[in-house]
């Protein structure tokens, strides 16, 4: 199975004329070209499947997805134990962030 994974755009640089990012998904940090997301910015979140983002998503429901992956296991399952527990850890800081407000 391959997924498209959401991540946060943490870093924005030109390699040889592409636009790539360093996206992190809940402490696990990638490159990722931009060339189909010219006008993602940092700070934005996007879907990324092999190496590409491929669509820009707000940040709720890249949590959402991120904790949904984890409760059905695929995270780790195609990932290993490092996606299973960035998948956790962001689960549980947007559960401490409603407990705050």
């Amino acid at each position: 199975m391959c997924l498209a994974v959401p991540g946060r755009v943490v870093g924005i640089e030109e390699r040889d004329g592409t636009r790539m990012a360093q996206v992190d998904f809940g402490g696990v940090v990638k490159d990722v070209c931009l060339a189909y997301l010219p006008e993602i910015e940092v700070g934005d979140y996007a879907i990324v499947h092999v190496g590409f983002a491929l669509q820009r998503l707000d940040e709720e429901s890249a949590r959402a997805t991120l904790e949904l992956f984890e409760q059905l296991g695929v995270l780790e399952e195609e990932f290993g134990d490092a996606w299973g527990r960035a998948a956790a850890e962001a689960g549980r800081a947007v559960a401490a962030e409603e407990g705050a407000r």
